[in-house]
């Protein structure tokens, strides 16, 4: 991995993709390593649009979709529904297939410590250095 001048901002580590098959549909459904590719790009396209939901304020800021994923099977079928956005739209943020649909066991461990203090069991930033 190189650092990469993005802007006036250096990063140690960047994430590219560049498939080299087509875009095409049908390339997708040949490569399945391009079909997880477009996935990926696929859902970080689905947030950046909630993102976009939430700024223009169709979505609360405090109880939307983004910050109260993952929703659990659980959470949506306990009972009241108790957040202003529908709850077909927590199950399946859009572009999810129901079919492939993970369930997440658990919101979150210890809420936003979870997310702040990741254990990663990976070797060292160094070990990748050229």
């Amino acid at each position: 991995m190189k650092n990469t001048l993005f802007g006036a901002l250096s990063l140690a580590v960047t994430l590219l993709f560049a498939p080299a098959i087509s875009a095409s549909a049908r390339a997708a459904d040949a490569d399945p390593a391009a079909a997880q590719i477009q996935t990926f790009c696929d859902a970080l396209i689905a947030i950046r649009a909630e993102i976009a939901r939430v700024a223009s304020g169709e979505y609360d800021a405090h109880d939307n979709p983004l910050r109260n994923a993952p929703h659990t099977a659980e959470m949506l079928i306990a009972g009241e529904w108790k957040h202003p956005y529908d709850a077909e739209q927590a199950a399946y943020p859009a572009g999810v297939d129901r079919r492939a649909k993970y369930w997440p066991p658990v919101r979150r461990i210890d809420q936003a410590y979870g997310d702040r203090n990741l254990v990663c069991a990976c070797p060292p930033p160094e070990a990748f250095a050229d």
